[in-house]
């Protein structure tokens, strides 16, 4: 299984243009991740069977073995693992195929001091194959140092992707050319413990400086939300860690004393279950709102790492967040309880305004043209759009949509939609059904102007680029990055070609 689930555009110039090598893990860094349990699937407290546990009475912890051996699996490394005896066999199978054995016996075949190519003098430079063989390689060593220098005018897109059960996040790098033909590579990738299901980027200088160059990502079958650092490559673990899992216990069924499960004890404020939608607040840098199946909506101090806020306003999973481009102390949050809800971090308490969708949320935005609307798209393949003004009158009437489309297809959910930060009322929504349209949302009177197919299977990530807003970067379930230049569409072009910075 080849998927992108979630995918960020990284501003121009914010990545070093050559990544630092990662420093090996200490050895009390280790020791804290195996002491952790973080590689510990279960996130519950129930067996298999859904009975009922209790804890024993002396508290027993996992054994060291069993951390040891969880650790082990999730970087690869398990003894008994099918992977690993063909890894083991493979490095013997090349060391018999060198004989290491009788490496310094001399070949009978081959005389030390031989006529032929295998002389060591040659009349000149230009006959010595072997000069002229570093000549050609230093060429290369140029052309891959000039391929792993990301410029200043590079467009850089951060994907978080799983493919075989190994899931990790591709750095990919997007140079546009004169020629009019762009090139687009991956330049490094980080492995991630867990399945991502979201991302955001933030750039909270978290390791000192003016600024910094990290994503957060949230995964399916964990409450921790991972920071990366994307100017660090070969990273083995995140530089900050939000929530997660404190220790595992060993507890046992009440109606029986000899089997025993594991029951995680959750560090203070964390998330209890997947972690299904991230927000990073560009005015206050440190700040980043998650969503969880937990029912929980919550705000953390990245800086310090610590949850600041949880809010308990849904009855089910909360899918997605949005901060509020003018008035960035409000936050929008959408359910699979079919409701959107609108608060301010300043008074989590109060009870904010909630609007009913009637159909479960998959995707929020705010309009980045304005304080005062967002859309929000549907399970049913619906999206609407609000105006929040309306609820601040204080009838339940005028919370009606200000439209609705039926944008895609109806038993295929609108995954992801994305406003175009140059071009006001465009915005593009994506869909399990496979396609990617823009819609012109003017007068509150949504018009289609193009549909496209970028066989990228069901879509489940989409975003317009702010540096270059014409240009939407795809991910979906066949796992290939696509970058649509939509100006190439002559609808768009014709409607929006002046918009083009």
């Amino acid at each position: 299984m080849i998927m992108i689930t979630a995918l960020s555009w990284i501003p121009k110039g914010s990545l070093k243009a050559v990544p630092d090598a990662a420093e090996p893990p200490s050895k009390e860094e280790i020791k804290e991740l195996i002491e952790s349990g973080a590689f510990v699937g279960s996130v519950d407290g129930s067996n298999e069977d859904g009975e009922d546990i209790e804890e024993e009475e002396d508290g027993d912890q996992i054994s060291e073995v069993d951390r040891a051996k969880a650790v082990a699996e999730a970087f690869g490394k398990s003894s008994n693992s099918k992977s690993s005896s063909m890894e083991v066999d493979e490095v013997a199978a090349a060391m018999k195929e060198l004989d290491m054995d009788n490496y310094d016996e001399e070949d009978d075949g081959i005389e030390l001091f031989s006529s032929g190519l295998g002389d060591l003098y040659y009349p000149s430079n230009e006959l010595d194959p072997y000069l002229k063989d570093a000549a050609d390689d230093d060429d290369d060593d140029e052309e891959d140092i000039d391929d792993t220098t990301i410029k200043p005018t590079d467009s850089v897109i951060i994907c978080a992707r799983n493919e075989d059960e190994v899931s990790h996040l591709e750095v990919y790098v997007y140079e546009e050319s004169s020629n009019g033909s762009p090139n687009m590579y991956v330049h490094h990738h980080i492995v991630i413990p867990e399945f991502p299901l979201c991302t955001a980027w933030i750039d909270c200088p978290l390791k000192g400086g003016d600024k910094g160059n990290f994503v957060a990502i949230g995964s399916k079958d964990s409450p921790t939300i991972e920071i990366w650092d994307l100017d660090v490559r070969d990273e083995v673990l995140p530089c900050v860690q939000l929530g997660g899992i404190e220790e595992m216990k060993i507890i046992k069924k009440k109606k029986s004393k000899k089997e025993k499960i594991r029951k995680p004890i959750y560090k203070e404020g964390s998330h209890t279950d997947s972690v299904l939608g991230l927000a990073w607040n560009k005015e206050f840098r440190n700040i980043l709102a998650s969503a969880s199946a937990d029912r929980k909506v919550k705000v953390w101090d990245v800086a310090t790492g610590q949850c600041k806020i949880t809010m308990e306003h849904h009855t089910k999973e909360v899918q997605a967040v949005a901060w509020n481009h003018y008035a960035p102390e409000v936050l929008l949050s959408g359910s699979f309880d079919q409701t959107v809800v609108l608060k301010d971090g300043r008074q989590p308490s109060h009870s904010g305004f909630k609007w009913s969708v009637m159909s479960d949320v998959e995707s929020l935005a705010w309009n980045p043209h304005n304080d005062h609307s967002f859309v929000v798209s549907l399970e049913d393949g619906t999206v609407k759009g609000f105006d929040i003004r309306a609820a601040q009158s204080g009838s339940d009437s005028d919370l009606k949509p200000s439209f609705t489309i039926q944008a895609h297809d109806q038993d295929k959910g609108v995954s992801s939609i994305s406003y175009n930060t140059s071009a006001p009322n465009l915005l593009a929504t994506g869909s399990m059904d496979k396609t990617v349209k823009l819609w012109d949302l003017s007068n509150n009177e949504p018009s289609c102007i193009t549909s496209h197919k970028p066989k990228a299977g069901a879509v489940f990530s989409i975003s317009f680029s702010a540096d270059n807003p014409f240009l939407l970067a795809i991910g979906g379930s066949k796992g290939e990055l696509h970058v649509w230049d939509t100006l190439l569409d002559a609808n768009v072009a014709r409607k929006y070609g002046k918009n083009q910075s």
